[in-house]
């Protein structure tokens, strides 16, 4: 078993920055691809960015010279600095770590963006 701990989410204005991390625990045989998704309300789960073990970055368009994704392989981390936030980037951000055979998600932690 794996477990992710988030955090990170909070209010910030339009143009502002935040950055979330998530850690991981417990059965740690090797993390493959850690990655960051968000739920807005009445919306499905998107991917927002993932990073390979070696560290291969992708990006959903619509974040793409926002936000960046890091990982942190001796501290089991995985960050997401997010720069000027938009409203639109209102939305639970929820952690997802694979690993042979499986994958794990965190528990969300919410990120909201006034205008």
């Amino acid at each position: 078993q794996v477990q992710l701990v988030e955090s990170g989410g909070g209010l910030v204005q339009a143009g502002g920055s935040l950055r979330l991390s998530c850690t991981a625990s417990g059965s740690l045989f090797r993390l493959d691809v850690m990655g960051w998704y968000r739920q807005a309300p009445g919306k499905q789960r998107e991917l927002v960015a993932g990073i390979s073990s070696a560290g291969t970055t992708n990006y959903a368009d619509s974040i793409k010279g926002r936000f960046t994704i890091s990982r942190d392989n001796a501290k089991n981390t995985v960050y997401l600095q997010m720069n000027s936030l938009k409203p639109e980037d209102t939305a639970v951000y929820y952690c997802r770590v694979t690993v042979p055979g499986t994958a794990y998600w965190g528990q969300g932690t919410q990120v909201t963006v006034s205008s």
